[in-house]
């Protein structure tokens, strides 16, 4: 067993975040089960929402998010991490963060602003089309040099270890961590006071998302079997622009595309978001993923068109590089053609359940960053606020887990934990199987929890993953662990709370579309939907 004063699970921007303040009051293990660098974070695209500019107000950024959430947003979050972000982008800056930048009259500079859907100023911060990679890049140059961090790659966390489930009387809490090393094949035990998730989300539950294939939604999983509040998993954001191709099942094509004047168009080249909202090319993501799919189930085609070519060329290669040179090697050029696009899975608005501060309803547990719901989001996010809320809830997480524990006062609870056994347990033989069951949850979910649901479909999906998660939890008993096994396994539980979740919101809201219950219904369902473990 080994003890850390901290333990943050993934190494995106809210876990970098929080290890780099935290590494100044105590001892930090960085866990992340592919190479560092690869999350969620390093293939943002679009930028961070913050307000920098004279000609914005923080009332404005809280107005747009509050209208993107559908009702559902907490105004006290949504206001504190508004005000709070600022301050937070400075310090990325200082850390090295490249923000683009524009030159005025007279040589000066000032930051580069880009406009998404949804906003009603330009406040998106970015590095070209490549923001989430650049912020990536400089958190771990950061938490590189500090000597109190212990960065364990290709190591995946299993599960949670807790005080109910070692049989302790007391205040159920997180007291640390299994740990697969991939490398070896065994599992090891990290034990702490101060767990925190910041695994981001869930997006290869889905069969198309715009997600890495890290994105298999285990801090909510983990978090789900430990005893954690699940919220508003019912709220999955498609992204209306994910590039169709054959060879880029997985590419984004950012919202800044349309921002800069992009549209969209139908398979006869003819524009048609202004049939769905008076706001166009700009309205909510939800909005116009819908549109999207209503389209292509009018037409028939397997997909719409998202044009920029009227834009100069040489715009368009410098403020687009990543996009342009990936569709290129793909045969098209945005400069001159169209870009075909899809919606897809792309960002969890639900989570683990916290308060203003990471917290969750299990003591010593911390979750920040997709894989948490502190209510900023509500029931559609807000193009651009994820990475703002994960900077800035690293640091409010840091500051609350120093002032409530802090390590000065001797642990009230220091327990030995047990060793991780596999009993008799014998290697995986049966991969097939694992890859099928995997396969399985993707479809099943896309065909029946995707952009438009119903009671019917959402009920066959309950079904059919109540038997997976028998299939997969023998397999998880009969088998040692591996990657693949672990994450099929939280697939398939996240999956669960997806569907449950849904069926418990009759009505329509936001990312929750169903045919059964077509208007938002305020007077039953202006709440969040939160699960509880029996």
């Amino acid at each position: 067993m080994t003890r850390y004063d901290f333990i943050v699970i993934g190494s995106g921007i809210a876990g970098l975040s929080f290890a780099h303040k935290a590494a100044s009051h105590g001892t930090v293990a960085i866990v992340t089960k592919r190479a560092p660098a690869e999350s969620n974070t390093a293939y943002a695209q679009g930028g961070v929402a913050c307000v920098t500019s004279v000609e914005d107000s923080f009332d404005l950024h809280v107005r747009d998010t509050l209208r993107a959430g559908a009702g559902l947003c907490d105004e006290n979050v949504v206001r504190m991490i508004v005000t709070e972000g600022p301050e937070r982008i400075r310090e990325l800056m200082e850390l090295g963060v490249q923000f683009d930048e524009r030159e005025l009259e007279g040589g000066e500079k000032e930051l580069d602003l880009g406009r998404e859907g949804g906003h009603s100023k330009r406040r998106v911060l970015h590095s070209r089309d490549v923001t989430g990679r650049e912020i990536e890049r400089a958190l771990l140059d950061a938490v590189s040099r500090h000597e109190n961090i212990d960065l364990l790659d290709n190591h995946m966390a299993v599960d949670l270890i807790t005080a109910g489930k070692l049989g302790y009387a007391t205040e159920d809490r997180c007291l640390g961590v299994y740990v697969l090393d991939e490398k070896t094949g065994e599992v090891v035990t990290l034990s702490s006071d101060r767990v925190i998730l910041a695994t981001g989300g869930c997006g290869k539950v889905y069969l198309y998302t715009t997600n890495p294939a890290v994105a298999t939604g285990d801090g909510v999983a983990m978090a789900w079997r430990a005893g954690a509040s699940i919220a508003n998993m019912e709220f999955v954001q498609f992204h209306p622009t994910c590039l169709f191709h054959p060879e880029a099942r997985s590419f984004l094509i950012t919202e800044a595309v349309r921002g800069e004047g992009g549209v969209l168009l139908d398979a006869k080249g003819r524009r048609f978001m202004e049939k769905y909202d008076k706001r166009a090319e700009l309205a909510p993501r939800d909005v116009v993923a819908r549109a999207i799919d209503a389209e292509m189930k009018r037409t028939g085609e397997r997909c719409v068109f998202l044009d920029i070519s009227d834009k100069p060329a040489e715009f368009v290669r410098e403020r687009f590089p990543n996009i342009y040179e990936t569709c290129q090697r793909l045969g098209i050029d945005i400069t001159q053609q169209p870009i075909p696009v899809v919606p897809a899975a792309h960002y969890q608005c639900g989570g683990v359940m916290t308060d203003v501060n990471g917290a969750s309803s299990m003591r010593g547990l911390y979750a920040i960053g997709e894989v948490a719901c502190t209510g900023l989001h509500g029931a559609n996010r807000l193009a651009s606020n994820s990475l703002l809320e994960a900077v800035v809830m690293a640091h409010r997480a840091c500051a609350d887990v120093c002032r409530t524990t802090p390590l000065s006062v001797e642990r009230s609870l220091e327990i030995e934990l047990p060793e991780w056994k596999s009993g008799d347990a014998h290697d995986v033989d049966e991969l097939v199987v694992i890859y099928h069951n995997w396969d399985e949850i993707r479809r099943l979910m896309w065909d029946y929890v995707g952009i438009v649901r119903t009671d019917k479909r959402l009920q066959r999906a309950a079904h059919r993953l109540r038997n997976l998660q028998r299939e997969i939890q023998e397999f998880y008993w009969d088998f040692k662990v591996t990657t693949d096994l672990l994450e099929l396994r939280n697939l398939a539980t996240v999956a669960a709370l997806i569907v449950d979740s849904a069926l418990l919101r009759k009505e329509s809201r936001g990312l929750h579309f169903t045919l059964d219950y077509l208007e938002a219904d305020d007077r039953r369902f202006l709440k969040n939907t939160v699960l509880h473990r029996l």
